[in-house]
């Protein structure tokens, strides 16, 4: 979800869905939106607003996207990494894509894809598609290694990176890879496996992201320019079959996590609170958690997390954002998912 600047909430639903929330309605679905894969983990992703969005009325969508034509040649393979997590029944080559568009009434117009990921691959999940603006104006975009596992380490590919463009889809001139002979130009970072939140600290040009682990080893990341963060090589997890990782202290040269959950927290998304509703609170980090079915609030200092908070939500959380009045509205993730708004109890 993202908030408009007039104070409308702009919530994404996974099977394709675009809607708005406004004064206590939740609107029909928004036209325009492109056509998505929705299959377990794919589907309609985030939403972003742009920073100039009173003049151009721009708006950004990550989803999924099926290659058209589908090949008639092409099979899912087993991975015994993956253990039971695999659904071999999805047969639909796809990836991960950004378009925008002009939000005007209840429609988005001249809709453009200005990103993919590279290459397109059958089945699976590991999308990511986190949307956050730079300071400077850039986007970030998560994008997760689809659960292939080689192409994070790959400059090739763009799966298992955050990669950082022009809000046209092109990549900027400083980009780390720009000039590197085979290398995809918009990739910021390496070695992620499915980063599913990302945030600029307030008043700072720091970018933070979560990732979620395989079994065991969910990281909170200090993400810096042209750095490798070591996935599938290194972990604090193991694979779904039991099978070993090993650990980031065996490999100094992948820059290391701030901090790392085991048992896993399944983090959805992250946000810095700057409010005043929650005035203990300003300058945390909070992030949402799935299967913690929680809200992590964590203190920062420099480099280092210095407290934590598990706060209890009975629900699987997927996305926590800061309204203008420093509430905090919060998605869970079900069939009948629910827009809770957190304040202070009296």
């Amino acid at each position: 979800m993202a908030f408009l600047p007039d104070g409308r909430l702009l919530i994404t639903e996974k099977p394709g869905r675009l809607r708005i929330f406004s004064d206590g309605k939740l609107s029909a679905p928004v036209g325009g939106v492109p056509a998505v894969n929705y299959f377990m983990q794919g589907g309609l992703l985030d939403v972003a607003v742009d920073p100039n969005f009173a003049k151009n009325q721009m708006i950004y969508l990550s989803y999924a996207e099926a290659a058209k034509p589908q090949p008639a040649d092409v099979r899912e393979t087993r991975e015994l990494r993956l253990g039971a997590f695999q659904r071999m029944e999805d047969q639909v080559l796809k990836g991960g894509a950004v378009a925008r568009g002009r939000l005007e009434g209840g429609a988005l117009r001249d809709v453009q894809v200005i990103w993919r990921q590279v290459p397109k691959t059958v089945g699976r999940g590991h999308f990511s598609g986190r949307l956050t603006f730079a300071p400077d104006g850039t986007l970030m975009i998560t994008s997760g290694d689809r659960m292939r596992f080689d192409p994070a380490q790959n400059l090739a590919s763009n799966l298992g990176k955050i990669v950082r463009i022009n809000t046209d889809g092109s990549a900027p001139r400083d980009n780390p890879f720009l000039t590197d002979r085979g290398a995809r130009p918009e990739i910021w970072s390496t070695g992620h496996r499915n980063p599913s939140g990302m945030a600029f600290q307030p008043g700072t040009t720091r970018l933070w992201s979560v990732e979620f682990g395989p079994k065991g080893g969910d990281e909170l990341n200090l993400v810096e320019k042209g750095r490798n963060y070591g996935w599938p090589l290194v972990n604090e997890g193991v694979n779904y079959d039991d099978s070993p990782i090993p650990l980031h202290a065996t490999r100094p040269e992948f820059v290391r996590f701030i901090k790392s959950w085991t048992p896993v927290i399944s983090p959805g998304s992250l946000m810095f609170y700057s409010g005043g509703m929650f005035p203990q609170w300003r300058g945390n980090a909070l992030i949402s958690g799935l299967s913690s079915q929680a809200i992590i609030r964590l203190t920062i200092e420099g480099n280092a997390v210095t407290g934590e908070e598990v706060i209890p939500m009975g629900r699987r959380i997927r996305n926590v954002a800061q309204a203008r009045d420093g509430s905090l509205m919060v998605l869970s993730e079900s069939p009948n998912a629910e827009l809770l708004r957190l304040s202070p109890a009296p």
